[in-house]
């Protein structure tokens, strides 16, 4: 097993985070239902304060081995539907429902949405009997959330509640889907076929996987009796939008437009490792926000968005998940493993469209909340697009929803253990309060985020490489110093009247395959950061 760890600090400004007053703080309860079961990377609509939860899976992080990964064991086979207020659970099997119905929703990582009182479910991907085989399935389906809920709670006939379409575009999972105005988007994840294999698609019983390079856009005609779906032109796009397993969020932009943030994701082309950076999409296309790199959490979580109208904020709050970075005794640490974290942190953008990140003072328990959803309470003031009003909601600790599921891990870094036994689907719900205290404490700004040298470490021990990719700000030299614990330079680096733009630096260094505790300093003519780097094999 090998664990890379890297400790950033600032030389520029001997800080890696500064103290900054809150716009909100929040407050975790756990909350036990008897009844209710695990379940991680589902669907869920609501009506009321019932919830109808859909596919997903009952068991933990998924295992390594082909024969045991995504196996059928683990699928959620039934439809649930749950009232927090009454601590009430309803199940019901899927017997009634047409073959290609049952077979979807109770795929994993499928792509959802509920627009009034219908849930759109696209995609997922799980285990196909009538295929004999792993799938991801090409569906659009439909759900009645009032009329699906009362057959739950009655035994009543799901059928007449539940339409399904199919055309090969939908034909993903693990990406995201939302709406701005009346035009669906559907955007990143992957279409994957067979049995998972982390040795690649060439290995033991192999794999296809495409990733969705589109952001994919159509309208559903609401008042049509069978599901009528238009597309939009869509253009490829292999670079930002090969991202899957990450995070989307309605935005209310300053001018008041509505708009969507993709947040974080994986994996790039050039390590399996995540993205950084975020898109930003409203009626007039997607771009990049300059400037700004996320750290904080970078796979699927339970998230929620909240919008300032006095200040024009706009905030994103990530509760636990899996992240690539994660703060430990006073350091800032890159892991490479993407460990579980414990990290409550919030993305905000300021009305000029300057992005920043901040770790919020408290954690979650244990390493939860990936693969969880975030369920808000029905009467919590909402934009259209699902925004929540901050400035609408009372200053008082306030309950204003769920941490619904998830993943429970044992440990941080597990994906190299076997017995599938270190993580389960979490029956733990916790009741989500939000407090606008003048008091509270601070929040941290991680100044790392907003570099301007945006930098990225890649350790490879086993080729004894550290790949540096940096964006240089201006023209001039560029030093870079490897030394070991004990102060010794073991590689020096200096690129004379190195050009401006983004830099991706591959140091050889034989001590690195030894594994140990280095230092990797970087100076360039506008900012130096200090690295420490931590190998472990």
């Amino acid at each position: 097993m090998k664990r890379i760890f890297i400790l950033l600090g600032f030389i520029c400004c001997g800080l890696l985070a500064i103290a900054q007053s809150s716009p909100f703080q929040i407050a975790l309860e756990p909350l036990e239902i008897k009844g209710m079961p695990g379940m991680q990377s589902f669907a869920f609509g609501q009506h009321g304060d019932e919830w109808l939860l859909v596919g997903g899976r009952v068991d933990g992080m998924h295992r390594r081995q082909p024969f045991a990964a995504f196996d059928s064991a683990g699928h959620n086979y039934q439809l649930v539907v749950v009232s927090p207020t009454r601590s009430m659970v309803w199940t019901a099997g899927m017997g009634d429902l047409p073959i290609s119905i049952q077979e979807q929703l109770s795929a994993t990582n499928p792509e959802f949405f509920q627009d009034g009182n219908t849930l759109y479910v696209i995609g997922g991907y799980g285990y196909s009997p009538s295929l004999g085989d792993h799938k991801t399935y090409e569906f659009l389906t439909a759900i009645d959330i009032t009329g699906a809920i009362q057959a739950i709670q009655t035994g009543g006939k799901l059928a007449p509640y539940f339409r399904q379409i199919s055309d090969p575009k939908f034909a993903v999972a693990g990406g995201q889907l939302a709406k701005i105005q009346d035009t669906f988007y559907l955007i990143g994840g992957h279409n994957f076929g067979g049995r998972y294999n982390p040795m690649g698609p060439d290995r033991g019983p192999g794999f296809v996987q495409h990733y969705n390079h589109y952001p994919r856009t159509f309208q559903i005609d609401e008042k049509a009796t069978a599901l009528e779906v238009t597309f939009g032109e869509s253009v490829a796009d292999s670079v930002l939008l090969h991202r899957r397993d990450y995070n989307l969020l309605p935005q209310i932009l300053p001018d008041g437009r509505q708009g969507l943030m993709a947040y974080s994701g994986v994996f790039q082309y050039k390590a399996d490792i995540p993205y950084l950076n975020c898109l930003l999409f409203d009626e007039r296309g997607y771009a990049p926000v300059a400037g700004f790199q996320q750290h904080y959490q970078q796979y699927h979580c339970a998230k929620l968005p909240l919008f300032s109208k006095a200040t024009r904020e706009m905030h994103a709050l990530f509760l636990g998940g899996i992240s690539e970075y994660y703060d430990s005794a006073g350091m800032h640490v890159l892991d490479c493993n993407v460990p579980f974290v414990k990290t409550i942190a919030r993305v905000t953008r300021d009305a000029s469209g300057q992005m920043r990140e901040y770790k919020l003072p408290v954690e979650m328990p244990a390493y939860l909340g990936a693969s969880a959803e975030f369920i808000p309470i029905a009467a919590l003031p909402q934009y259209p697009n699902g925004v929540i009003k901050l400035d609408d909601l009372p200053a008082e600790k306030t309950l204003i929803g769920y941490v619904v599921g998830g993943i429970h891990s044992s440990d941080d870094n597990i994906f190299w253990v076997n017995e599938g036994e270190h993580s389960s689907a979490s029956t733990q719900l916790f009741k989500v309060f939000l407090s606008k205290s003048p008091t509270a404490p601070a929040d941290f700004e991680q100044l790392q985020s907003t570099s301007p040298l945006q930098l990225e470490v890649i350790p490879d021990p086993f080729k004894a490489i550290l790949f540096v990719d940096f964006l240089n700000p201006t023209v001039g030299d560029v030093n870079l110093v490897f030394t070991n614990a004990k102060g010794k330079d073991i590689l020096k680096k200096t690129y004379s009247a190195m050009g401006s733009g983004a830099q991706h630096l591959a140091l050889e260094c034989k001590q690195l395959k030894k594994g140990g505790r280095f230092f990797l300093t970087v100076t360039t003519p506008a900012a130096s950061l200090h690295l420490k780097v931590v190998v472990e094999l």
